[in-house]
């Protein structure tokens, strides 16, 4: 044991506007013309170092495919992979409101005040997830992580213990109202906990962005210009990553080994990408114990993972959403 801790978390989605047609082929299975680089690779590589993945699988934005969606998180389920719930709902029909009697507007989760239309929707993938891998949902991240208030009291009302939604990078541009600057896993004031993605600070060299925030980076592979994984004798280096931090967690996409196209849809190149991603779990496996969202919980249960509490007053509360209750 390395008595240190990371986990890959890959958003698994098929976005409408990453690809022109078969979007769960090419945007989660990674198939292409020229080759295929997508889930499948990704875990096999993973497996490579015995480190499994946390696959949060988005089930709204490729909605009429739902089928397809199904098939991934069975073959991820079988393979040993982590499978939790991830949404976009923005891309959702609006007959699916329609049908269930919601409101179709806002279409952004962060907007949401609406409590019952929100414990709806996760209620709704969370069981098309358990029904594929025979399980509860540990975990969820919102889609861009546009969440609010709202989201973590509907995680308490769904028995959803892990929320890995913080990151300060989202909140500055406003996709969420609260993000704190802590990189381990902390509790809301209401029990949940949050698992924040690890970025770094970049203002000092770099000043404002334009939306007149500080500017953060997200560790992810692709690796940004930023943020930067380096062995201990070079974390000097500003905005590194190594394993002089204790605790990371890592922003991957399941079309992260793609590349994109001059019409900005997802396309295979060639295997740069893919043997960058060996070389980096290679790395990541030597250093940390790469977990799952079962294995947080474990850590956590036995008191090897001692979670922070995020200060009371960076809690923001939408007007219609009452405050957290301890």
């Amino acid at each position: 044991m390395k008595n240190r801790y990371a986990l890959l978390t890959v958003d698994t989605e098929a976005l409408p506007k990453r690809a022109e047609e078969d979007h769960v082929r090419r945007l989660m299975w990674g198939e292409h013309e020229k080759g295929t680089a997508g889930v499948r690779e990704m875990a096999s590589i993973g497996n490579e170092f015995g480190a499994k993945h946390v696959f949060f699988v988005d089930m709204c934005g490729a909605y009429e495919r739902a089928d397809e969606i199904r098939e991934v998180m069975a073959w991820l389920n079988a393979d040993g992979q982590d499978v939790e719930l991830h949404t976009h709902p923005e891309y959702l029909p609006d007959e699916f409101w329609q049908k269930n009697r919601f409101r179709v507007r806002p279409k952004l989760m962060n907007r949401y005040t609406d409590a019952g239309k929100e414990l709806f929707l996760l209620s709704h993938f969370a069981d098309e997830v358990a029904k594929v891998v025979k399980r509860p949902v540990r975990a969820f991240r919102a889609g861009s992580f546009r969440w609010n208030t709202l989201t973590l009291n509907t995680l308490k009302k769904l028995n959803i213990p892990l929320s890995f939604n913080n990151t300060v990078a989202a909140m500055n541009i406003g996709q969420n109202p609260c993000s704190v600057p802590l990189y381990r896993p902390f509790y809301w004031q209401n029990g949940i906990l949050e698992v924040p993605v690890t970025e770094k600070n970049i203002l000092p060299s770099l000043g404002k962005s334009m939306w007149g925030k500080d500017m953060w980076a997200r560790f992810q592979y692709p690796l940004s210009l930023y943020v930067r994984y380096r062995p201990w004798w070079a974390s000097f280096i500003p905005y590194s990553v190594s394993k002089r931090d204790g605790f990371l967690v890592c922003l991957i996409h399941s079309w992260s080994l793609l590349y994109w196209d001059e019409n900005g849809f997802a396309t295979y190149k060639d295997d740069r990408r893919l043997e960058g991603y060996r070389r980096l779990l290679r790395t990541l496996s030597r250093d940390y114990d790469i977990i799952t969202t079962k294995d947080l919980l474990d850590l956590v249960e036995r008191g090897e993972i001692v979670p922070d509490k995020a200060p009371e007053e960076t809690v923001a509360q939408p007007s219609s959403v009452s405050p957290l209750g301890r």
